[in-house]
């Protein structure tokens, strides 16, 4: 069945989350989120060794994609997921990504250096 005009721009938020996720180091801005309530630019930045400016590109892309939520202190900015599900998403990830590797023995033991996900 075809999509239909009035679901096409249903499909293209959808597809517009696996955006904001299709960039290694957008997932680890996530993942670190997910840990923590809530993070500054700057610990982001220290967290991912990104520089400002490419740091600044990804968040903008995950606030564009609605997946973080940002809140300016003062002369800080501080970074949140927008949603409780984001981090339940990354750890299906984790888990899809697990059972892929599984029949990688050599990418499977790389995979335990992979810092751990919180539980929420």
């Amino acid at each position: 069945m075809p999509l239909t005009r009035q679901q096409r721009p249903l499909y293209e938020v959808k597809a517009g989350l696996f955006k904001g996720l299709s960039h290694p180091f957008r997932i680890r801005i996530l993942e670190l989120l997910s840990a923590a309530d809530e993070m500054s630019v700057a610990d982001l930045q220290s967290d991912t060794g990104l520089e400002a400016s490419h740091l600044s590109q990804h968040l903008a892309v995950l606030r564009r994609h609605r997946l973080v939520e940002s809140e300016r202190r003062a002369s800080h900015v501080y970074y949140r997921l927008a949603d409780d599900k984001v981090a339940e998403l990354l750890a299906v990830a984790r888990a899809l990504l697990l059972d892929v590797l599984a029949n990688d023995r050599d990418l499977l033991a790389d995979a335990g250096s992979l810092p751990t996900l919180p539980a929420r």
